[in-house]
């Protein structure tokens, strides 16, 4: 067994290959008369630099220090205190408003931390810009936004990192090789944790907007609402913005981000999804099964940590979760993966792959098609509580089959000017 990364927020959560494709090269990385070459820095900008950016930081710095060949050059946040803060005495530029920093032509690719409801803007701008993107997970606030995300990148050849980063951990990877290739058998059932999905709106008191923070742009594509440093807040403050539907689609993305992309990767479904959802029970808190088209069911029954699933099949059973992965019984585990045998792609640090794919033009291990499946599946667990009933899902055609008010809830409407652009 390997061993054990423990993250407390987990406890939330109330527990009991990769493929080289041919992209455009970023200006910042083609050698020409004053500009760099491949062997150069790429040029880094940060949208938003909140509580997560802190942790992107220091994956960035880990990556640099292994030869990731990039430097920070700008920053950009809606609030300029906490930008100069993040900053410090670094010669950075900085932008309140990131789409004058997608204007700068010394940025070959941007790191975006901004709250849920912003992602798929800040993704698409940067994609039109000619940026590469490293966009925390969840992916999106909504299925449609997914896909219009993933247009975007093909068309303009971006390199897209979902920083869905328990791909690049060689416990989950192995945990996921043993399913694939059959260790215990056919799969059966999959248990995953009880993902809490998010309350309808914040409540919380009007308080002065704090200098040097533009508020409007913050809610962005949302109804606006008045400040309250509480909803400024992040996770794990219980009420802040990651608690809310405007902005988030709670645990369910917010967790359930990492664990059912893990749960997709070891079935296999990367490109694909469930065919089938359903709530078995009512409320933001009650279980939710999935059912993909081989008959696979998940169950999200808190059988399993947030980072992962339980696996059950004819042999045995493989827990994986993460940083860690467990067999029962233990032998399955013992066996490596043999060379004629399915190996996963590899990436033992996710920033740093993002880097080293933007200066190859590869496919990233959490390519933006794996993220925006992964990501429907969680959005797919909210909207069957959210209707409460069964629901028939076409993960082709990414719409529900014969339900007029679920298909309502592949999107949202957004605030103007903040929509989503027409075309890509």
């Amino acid at each position: 067994m390997a061993g054990s990364k423990k993250v407390s927020r987990r406890d939330v959560l109330k527990v009991g290959a990769g493929v080289a494709a041919p992209y455009l090269i970023p200006s910042g990385v083609l050698a020409a008369p004053g500009k760099p070459g491949a062997n150069d820095r790429i040029g880094i900008g940060y949208i938003a630099v909140g509580r997560r950016a802190g942790g992107l930081r220091g994956m960035l710095d880990r990556a640099i220090r292994q030869g990731g060949g990039a430097e920070v050059v700008a920053v950009s946040d809606v609030n300029t205190k906490r930008m100069g803060e993040f900053a410090g005495k670094a010669n950075w530029k900085k932008y309140q408003d990131y789409r004058k920093m997608l204007e700068d032509k010394d940025v070959d690719g941007v790191i975006i931390s901004t709250p849920d409801h912003w992602h798929a803007l800040n993704s698409i701008h940067a994609m039109q810009a000619g940026k590469d993107v490293y966009c925390e997970k969840p992916m999106t606030l909504t299925i449609r936004e997914g896909r219009i995300m993933v247009e975007a990148a093909r068309k303009h050849k971006r390199v897209f990192q979902t920083g869905s980063q328990q791909r690049s951990m060689q416990e989950c990877r192995f945990g996921c090789e043993l399913v694939r290739n059959g260790r215990i058998g056919k799969i059966k059932l999959v248990h995953g944790a009880n993902y809490p999905s998010p309350l309808e709106k914040p409540e919380h008191p009007a308080e002065p907007v704090p200098e040097g923070l533009d508020w409007d742009m913050w809610c962005g594509p949302t109804k606006p609402r008045p400040f309250n440093a509480k909803l400024y807040l992040p996770r794990p403050h219980p009420t802040g913005w990651i608690s809310y539907r405007p902005y988030s689609g709670g645990e369910m993305t917010g967790w359930g981000a990492h664990g059912l992309d893990i749960i997709q990767w070891a079935l296999g479904m990367d490109e694909t999804g469930p065919v089938e959802v359903w709530p078995e029970g009512t409320g933001l808190e009650c279980k939710v099964s999935f059912r993909y088209a081989n008959g696979v069911v998940v169950h999200l029954d808190g059988r399993a940590g947030g980072g992962g699933g339980l696996f059950e099949g004819e042999k045995g059973t493989v827990l994986i979760d993460r940083g860690k992965w467990r067999t029962t019984p233990e032998e399955i585990g013992k066996e490596p993966i043999k060379a004629d045998e399915i190996h996963l792609y590899k990436s033992d640090d996710h920033m740093l792959n993002w880097l080293e794919c933007m200066r190859t033009r590869k496919t990233p291990i959490c390519d933006v098609e794996t993220g925006h499946r992964s990501t429907t599946m969680c959005h797919l667990g909210n909207i069957a509580r959210w209707t409460g009933r069964k629901l028939r899902w076409d993960p082709k055609a990414e719409k529900f089959v014969g339900d007029d008010e679920a298909n309502a809830l592949i999107d949202r409407p957004r605030r103007a000017p903040y929509t989503l652009p027409e075309t890509v």
